[in-house]
């Protein structure tokens, strides 16, 4: 090669490959990182919304990353590219709502088109062999460089003395004694390297980088899912599914309750698509009421269940604002709901 090789690494936020991107780094290829937001993500978005995690580093990880690193990062949207992989996983999902399989062939593909789009050599990720469940097997890694088109393009760093020696080995771009034979679930090996190369600071693993591993989340979007006339979803639904407590006291419409300032912040700047409902005369939720053709009876409802969340709810009579978007409110007297919550009507 008459240039210096050049690779575009997958870049989660997390440890893995952050490892994985400094580890081809260090044989003097150059690496720009790429990460892909599918609106699903974790990490950066409900504890900078919420005012009571203060402890935690309000931060996108990929972008920390790639500072730390000293290279460049590529954010892309493929929000409506995506919901073919969510909507009709080839290879099934994992516990919840998860379709790691076809996600990693989906952004390994994607990290291919960009790749031959810019003339870059090769793609970097950071899987090691077992990590994960779904995704990361000895069975599952041919298929994903099969699948998605990109072959002996993808390199795995920190397994890679595992697997067959890809293109960048085979072409002396990197040297495969350089890299690693990471395998299993223990953390200890990359731990070990990260402390070897004076890496102090990371994000820390917690069930995966995605909201569709979680189980209430998966609850949540299947419930939605069903109270539509399409299984679709648009990018606004999958955010308000990570804020707030939801409740559906009707099959017609669920409540979205925040839970502290930060979330009735974010809330906000939704009460031009939803009815809303806010207790006036003591602090409490603000009330977002996703449904059509509710009735006064169902409007009353809401409101009481409001007032029941509200610091007036062993008051005799709590005062609620009530709007349609875009339009004034008017005020609602009710009593708080004080019957037990049906456990059917917690989402």
């Amino acid at each position: 090669m008459d240039r210096q090789p050049r690779a575009v690494s997958l870049i989660s936020g997390g440890l893995d490959s952050m490892l994985a991107t400094k580890a081809v780094l260090e044989q003097g290829v150059h690496v720009e990182g790429i990460n892909f937001f599918t609106g699903f993500c974790v990490e950066g978005h409900t504890h900078a919304i919420r005012k009571q995690e203060r402890d935690k580093p309000k931060r996108n990880n990929s972008l920390w990353v790639a500072e730390q690193l000293g290279i460049k990062l590529h954010i892309i949207d493929i929000v409506e590219d995506y919901k073919e992989v969510v909507l009709n996983p080839k290879h099934g999902y994992g516990a919840n709502l998860n379709p790691c399989l076809d996600c990693k062939i989906f952004m390994v593909k994607k990290a291919k088109e960009w790749l031959i789009q810019h003339d870059f050599d090769f793609i970097i990720t950071g899987e090691v062999i077992g990590q994960r469940p779904m995704s990361q097997r000895a069975f599952t890694m041919p298929i994903v460089a099969a699948e998605s088109g990109a072959d002996d393009l993808l390199l795995r760093p920190l397994s890679a003395q595992n697997l067959p020696a890809s293109r960048a080995e085979r072409e002396g771009w990197v040297k495969r004694e350089q890299l690693f034979g990471f395998s299993g679930r223990s953390r200890k090996p990359q731990i070990a390297l990260a402390n070897q190369w004076g890496i102090q600071e990371y994000a820390q693993p917690a069930g995966g980088c995605c909201f569709l591993t979680d189980a209430n989340y998966s609850d949540k979007l299947r419930d939605l899912w069903a109270h539509r006339p399409s299984r679709q979803y648009e990018l606004d639904d999958i955010m308000l599914l990570k804020i707030g407590r939801h409740l559906r006291p009707r099959p017609h419409f669920k409540m979205i309750l925040s839970r502290e300032e930060g979330e009735t912040n974010f809330l906000e700047g939704y009460k031009n698509e939803f009815m809303w409902i806010k207790t006036a005369s003591c602090s409490g939720p603000l009330v977002l009421l996703d449904g059509d053709n509710l009735t006064e009876d169902d409007i009353r409802l809401a409101a009481e269940l409001a007032a029941r969340y509200s610091k007036g709810k062993d008051a005799a009579e709590v005062v609620c604002k009530v709007a349609c978007p875009r339009e004034d409110y008017t005020e609602l007297k009710v009593k708080p709901f004080s019957e037990p919550i049906p456990a059917a009507w917690l989402l």
